[in-house]
Parts: C-alpha cells; structure tokens; sequence
C-alpha cells in the first residue's frame, strides 16, 4: 500500500473543484470544497508523480523561508549569504549586512522577531534601490507610474493596477540585478499593456532583448 504525504486541507465551499500547492514552508496544501477522505486519497495516489516532482523542485528554489536551527543563509542581489546567530546581552535585537555575512544578534531566542529584522531590512533595501532604478527605465520607456508601493507578498514580485499604481514586493532585494530590471520593466510595461499578450511581451523585448533569460533564472528563487 502506497504511503501518502502530508498534507494541510483546507475546506471552502465555494470551491469547484480540488487544488493542490505547497506553502511557504514546502508543505502540501490541499483546497478544496466538502469532499470524502477516499476522493483526496485517490487524488493524491493520481498526482503522486507531480507531487514529488514538485517538492523537489521547491527545494532547490533559491530564497526559501529560513530555517534559523540548521545553517541559516540569505539571498541579498542575486548571491547567497551567512546568517550567523549570536546571543548577546543587550535585550534588544540587532540585524547587520557588512557585505559578506548577516549578523543576528539576540538576547532570547525568538524566530518570529528575528523574521522581522530580516524583513525590516529586505524592506529598507527595496526603497534604497528601487526608485532610482524605475525612475530610469520609466524615463527611457516614457512611461510613469502614479503610485509606487513596497509591500512584502506570498506570490507576485511586482504587480501594476488599472490606475497604473505599481508594487513591488519587498523581497525582490533576493534577486540579481538584471532580474529586478527584468521586473521593473515588465511592469512598467503594463502602464501601456493591461495583459500578457504578443504586444506587451514585444515592449518588454524592445527594452531588454534578453528578457527570457531573466524569466528563467526567476523561476529559480521563491518569494
């Protein structure tokens, strides 16, 4: 008998049919609406092949969620980083970068605090870089925004609004530098494109002629 995975199920009635994903952590995510045991159990003998593939595959994504207990390392433009953990006295807890490592200090262990940091500093890292870099490829797009906003997010590197409000997650600081060119054109481009069809993909390709490589090694890192 077939050994079946974990998994997290998650019931909403809305739903029309069963979904499978992996969160953040790399567990399985099952949505779905009221369904039997036997019906998830058959989906997930069906899918196990996917399923497998798919865990791999995350595994070896760059910039995965930390894990503070086993070595922990940080993506910062696109190379990988120390983060070394130090218990000190002073109660408050400090985050450094000085260009070869990340130093956490701490004075009790708290994973949930030390994210923040961590968060906190991908966040001011973000609005540091960005603006000068969208403000230079909006110029030669002739294009501009009426918004930008930096928020961190589960899915989307960047997104643009009907009102042409762009956003850009706090954690593209993760990716090389000609990714995140990649990404700042790609939605500035939707300023002129609202969709993904063969228009937009020939603005993006008028600015950078290399574009599909950028869209591979993105495909490399998680957010």
């Amino acid at each position: 008998m077939s050994l079946l995975p974990q998994y997290k199920h998650i019931v909403n009635p809305k739903l029309k049919h069963i979904y499978l994903s992996f969160d953040e952590s790399g567990d399985l995510v099952i949505k779905s609406p009221k369904v039997s045991l036997r019906q998830i159990e058959k989906l997930l003998l069906k899918k196990a092949s996917w399923i497998e593939k798919s865990r791999v595959k995350l595994h070896l994504k760059k910039g995965k969620a930390l894990d503070f207990s086993n070595m922990p390392e940080l993506y910062f433009m696109g190379e990988v980083y120390p983060v070394i953990l130090t218990a000190h006295d002073k109660k408050k807890c400090q985050f450094h970068f000085d260009g070869t490592q990340f130093t956490l200090l701490y004075h009790s262990y708290n994973e949930i605090l030390f994210q923040k940091h961590i968060d906190r500093f991908y966040k001011t890292q973000t609005q540091k870089h960005i603006p000068s870099l969208l403000e230079e490829w909006a110029e030669e797009m002739s294009l501009s925004p009426s918004t930008i906003r930096f928020r961190k997010t589960k899915r989307q590197w960047g997104s643009c609004s009907g009102k042409n409000v762009l956003s850009f997650n706090t954690m593209i600081m993760k990716l090389p530098q000609d990714v995140i060119q990649y990404i700042i054109v790609h939605e500035l481009a939707h300023i002129r494109h609202k969709h993904h069809q063969k228009a937009f993909w020939k603005e993006v390709e008028a600015y950078l002629p290399d574009y599909k490589s950028q869209v591979q090694e993105l495909k490399n890192y998680t957010t």
